[in-house]
């Protein structure tokens, strides 16, 4: 089971990040995608790969929440980035219209900037979406033909919207939310109408700590050793069997990313 989503560059994480890859390691966690979101995380994470080879890998991009801060200086930074062996996707990319923490024209100018360089370089990309689909999908539609793949982050949309995703060809990355007994319910029921072939796990820690586990953690905190549980619940939702289901998001993600 790989883990795709994995924000290891936060502070949260400060004191004991080689601590947390052994317990992954230790939980049967098979890889990681450590997350980039803005410049400088994004060399941040691509040297915290670089320190545990063939295990975890990174994303060099900016989060729409950052999309103010784009310039030319940091395109070349993340082409820079992208000759790197850790970093195999430009992102995490994409649009939020929920905290609009950028502009809107600033959050699309750099989304549509980085969707240009992953199509240059050959790259998938590693997307975000948060009610912001309409816009999202017309931004992105046009690129999709250059890119080789593309996997839309912890998805928390309606069905409509996953259709319209799954119709567009992207992967679809699914987090503890759906674990989430107040706002996971829609999602839960959405998950069976995901081909096997197009689902990712994560657990964008050390964000979106499961709700349904037992005992619960003592800290809130999320962690990428909690995936198993993650991949327990989906496979028990989609009718599946937990193994099987971990075998195949791996083998999806080592497929989407070309991971050796």
């Amino acid at each position: 089971m790989f883990d795709i989503g994995v924000n290891l560059t936060s502070t949260q994480f400060a004191k004991d990040r080689e601590q947390v890859v052994k317990r992954a390691r230790a939980a049967g966690v098979t890889g990681m995608l450590i997350t980039g979101t803005n410049a400088l995380e994004s060399q941040q994470a691509q040297r915290l790969a670089q320190s545990h080879p063939d295990y975890c890998w990174s994303t060099a991009g900016v989060h729409p929440h950052h999309a103010s801060e784009w310039s030319a200086e940091t395109g070349n930074t993340l082409r820079r980035l992208a000759a790197s062996k850790e970093v195999v996707a430009i992102g995490e990319c994409g649009l939020d219209f929920n905290r609009n923490l950028s502009a809107h024209d600033q959050q699309e100018y750099a989304f549509e900037a980085q969707l240009a360089l992953a199509a240059e370089l050959n790259l998938p990309v590693f997307l975000h979406c948060r009610e912001a689909h309409e816009r999202f999908l017309a931004v992105l539609t046009p690129w999709l033909p250059k890119l080789p793949g593309a996997v839309v982050h912890c998805f928390t949309g309606t069905r409509p919207e996953l259709e319209a995703c799954l119709a567009a060809g992207l992967s679809v990355g699914i987090t503890g939310w759906v674990c989430d007994e107040r706002r996971g319910l829609e999602l839960r029921e959405l998950l069976p109408l995901i081909p096997a072939d197009k689902l990712m796990l994560e657990t964008d820690a050390p964000y979106l700590l499961p709700r349904d586990m037992h005992p619960r953690p003592t800290s809130r905190r999320n962690e990428p050793c909690f995936l198993p549980h993650i991949v327990q619940q989906v496979a028990g939702w989609r009718g599946e069997e937990a193994e099987a289901l971990a075998q195949q998001v791996d083998q999806n993600v080592r497929s989407l990313f070309s991971l050796t």
